[in-house]
């Protein structure tokens, strides 16, 4: 491994100053992206000191945030606040799970604990989606409207950087990923081009059950029958 840093002592121990690490994710849709950076040398999550909680609101049929990035081992709260019933659920790999129906002002928890790309739907409500990217590296940051972003906190060393956007295919994004050497300060890492043109959007997605929504949703409301 090749280190380029300042360095310091404190009680004893060798301190490696972090700082962060920017750059620019550019998409032709403009779509967010998550950006994580995998150090070179296996790392424990629990020195990590990151706190593993996240939250995905329901509110007006949406998922707030669209697309959220985690750590392997977050508890991701789906709190609910329209006053109808919602069912967060997702059937992909990464994390299979369903909430179950329950009611307004009333929230739900997951835990993620395999790193993979999850993309979260609501049984009732076919137009809401969200995609949760989970990964083992606590230095990961989505990108802002104008596909910038800032990874803080990032130890000098060697890593790999690695991409995701909703509009491209994973073998494109394996082929983004690329070195990184991270300096004492902040290192730019310029901008990425992400756009996959031959990507091909998958199919709308099925309910919970593997079903067709119905023609016409009807929102269920607390002392109403569902």
């Amino acid at each position: 491994m090749i280190w380029r840093l300042g360095t310091f002592f404190s009680a004893g121990l060798l301190v490696l100053p972090a700082g962060n690490v920017t750059g620019r994710v550019k998409t032709a849709s403009g779509d967010g992206a998550v950006v994580w950076l995998q150090p070179a040398q296996q790392m424990s999550r629990a020195a990590t000191g990151v706190s593993l909680t996240a939250n995905i609101q329901q509110r007006n049929k949406t998922f707030t945030p669209h697309l959220l990035a985690v750590q392997i081992g977050t508890t991701v709260q789906f709190p609910n606040q329209d006053p109808f019933f919602h069912n967060a659920f997702s059937n992909y790999s990464g994390q299979v799970f369903d909430t179950g129906l329950y009611a307004p002002g009333t929230s739900k928890s997951i835990v993620f604990r395999r790193q993979g790309v999850v993309r979260v739907f609501c049984n009732i409500h076919p137009t809401m989606s969200a995609v949760i990217v989970a990964v083992e590296s606590p230095y990961f940051a989505v990108s802002a409207k104008d596909g910038s972003f800032a990874v803080p906190g990032v130890p000098p060393g060697e890593y790999t950087l690695h991409v995701f956007t909703e509009r491209a295919s994973k073998e494109f994004l394996d082929a983004l990923a690329t070195k990184v050497v991270v300096e004492e300060g902040s290192t730019a890492v310029g901008t990425i081009e992400a756009d996959d043109k031959g990507f091909r959007p998958v199919p709308n997605h099925k309910n919970k059950y593997g079903k067709e929504y119905p023609a016409v949703i009807v929102d269920q409301y607390p002392g109403t029958k569902p």
